[in-house]
């Protein structure tokens, strides 16, 4: 029988509770697995570690390269990152898998409809990699940073989960019709990696459109790939359509670390209760099963637990409500007493490894010719528009730059459009070469050094031609 070291991380709040449950189905299944008990979260944070992880775990995690956790807390006043997310980026765990699956005897408005489907969301960049300036007292900025490597690992990770489980379709939902650049990377690498799945059909979603249809039609989903952000979103919504957090398994993968936990967070006033629904959890540990190529003991504890519940003898309160429930230990000893059982609620699915995308971790560059020709200045300014575009092209009278244009929250405001618009006191003034020649770095400085002088500017961006491809975005009313 093979053996498996995996580290296991119990979690914080609940995470204990549906853990061990996870855990004790497992060793009941008769899986041979070693688990090496790690720290993370709330207890390191109050260690005085800022990061929540400590070196141990870090380098189990290194050694066995599998882990079952609990959710983490990240404790007010004390730690400055999630845990959680370390995690994630730690071992650059890019792909987040979320099932949706129509569990029995879960009472929901799509009771009898046969939802199934799955997420796979960006898991390291876009809005999470937390980059943010508070640009003047009353305005912030995110970066949104989008990668062609970032979006071509997620995008074959999506068609390769299609492939191991069977399905026949994927959608990419993105909201490219507005973010032409960064999230339209995302659906131009899926349309150019799609034509390698020749078996699978592929299709483009705007995100808010997906929103849409997954709560008028769900069935019509079957892997759903796409950014960040919109997958964090979409994800909580499908676990809606299925009876909640305590239904949806997640697992975090990467080329060579894979973390399964479940969707749900800690929980912390139901800790200790042993009220808590372990079944995301459980079925987070049978992705981990299937990962480790435990197919066979993944789906006897998964009929296990669908018996269970269609038996409807001893559920969770979450399922059944306060006076009907049982413990969570209660339920986790009736479904190892239905191990060997089987329910027709689910087909079962012809399960196969995962491929994981072989992408080097090399820097990956994308080769284009480039060419500087303008630059954004945001400046920071309590004048009208009218009045410091005037005192701008004053500035630059005399350079081989003229101002094209001032906006203001990305709607040209100067010169004056006769319309009028809230504005606040960061304007993104678009300095432009007057033949389209090339601007320099030194031209750049030079100009910073003498608008500086009459202005407080906050940042600035280049304005760069990849080829014949323009590389910046139009302010909305800019000709």
């Amino acid at each position: 029988m093979r053996k498996h070291i995996v580290t296991f991380i119990a979690g914080d709040g609940v995470g204990p509770e549906v853990t061990n449950a996870a855990r004790r189905i497992i060793e009941a299944a008769g899986v041979n697995i070693e688990w090496e008990e790690c720290l993370a979260g709330a207890v390191v944070f109050k260690q005085g570690l800022a990061s929540g992880v400590p070196e141990e775990t870090i380098n189990s995690i290194k050694r066995n390269r599998v882990v079952l956790k609990g959710p983490l807390e990240t404790p007010v006043g004390y730690g400055e990152k999630s845990a959680n997310v370390t995690l994630r980026k730690l071992f650059e765990t890019y792909a987040n898998i979320r099932p949706i699956r129509e569990f029995p005897s879960v009472p929901t408005p799509y009771q009898g409809r046969g939802i199934d489907f799955v997420i796979v969301r960006e898991n390291v960049e876009d809005l999470y990699a937390g980059i943010e300036y508070m640009q003047t007292p009353g305005t912030a900025q995110t970066l949104k940073l989008i990668t062609r490597k970032g979006c071509e690992k997620i995008v074959r990770v999506a068609f390769e989960f299609a492939l191991a489980e069977g399905r026949k379709k994927v959608h990419c939902a993105t909201k490219a019709n507005i973010m032409k650049f960064s999230e339209g990377m995302l659906k131009q690498t899926f349309e150019d990696i799609s034509k390698e799945y020749p078996s699978i059909e592929a299709q483009h979603i705007i995100v808010d459109n997906c929103a849409h249809q997954l709560v008028k039609i769900p069935e019509m989903f079957d892997v759903i790939v796409t950014t960040n952000m919109n997958g964090d979103i979409l994800s909580d919504l499908g676990s809606g359509l299925i009876g909640g957090l305590g239904f949806a398994p997640g697992a975090n993968l990467g080329n060579d670390i894979a973390i399964f936990e479940a969707v749900h967070g800690s929980a912390p006033k139901y800790a200790g209760q042993n009220t808590i629904n372990p079944t995301a959890v459980i079925f987070s540990s049978l992705m981990m099963l299937r990962y480790l190529g435990e197919f066979e003991a993944a789906n006897t504890i998964e009929q296990a637990v669908l018996v269970t519940l269609q038996e409807r003898r001893t559920l969770t309160k979450d399922v059944v409500g306060k006076q009907n429930a049982t413990s969570t230990t209660a339920y986790c000893d009736e479904i190892i007493k239905n191990l060997g059982k089987s329910s027709n609620f689910w087909k079962l699915r012809d399960y196969k490894p995962l491929q994981m995308p072989l992408i080097s971790r090399e820097p990956m560059f994308v080769k284009a010719t480039s060419k500087v020709v303008g630059m954004d200045i945001f400046i920071q300014s309590n004048l009208t528009a009218e009045e410091l575009g005037k005192s701008l092209e004053q500035l630059v009278f005399n350079s081989p730059v003229q101002l094209k244009m001032i906006s203001n929250r990305g709607v040209k405001v100067y010169p004056l459009t006769g319309t009028s618009t809230d504005v606040v006191d960061l304007w993104s003034c678009r300095l432009m070469t007057k033949d389209q020649s090339e601007l320099s770095d030194h031209l750049i400085c030079t100009l910073i050094g003498k608008i500086g002088r009459s202005h407080a500017w906050m940042h600035l961006e280049k304005l760069t031609y990849f080829g014949d491809r323009i590389g910046f975005t139009k302010a909305q009313g800019e000709d």
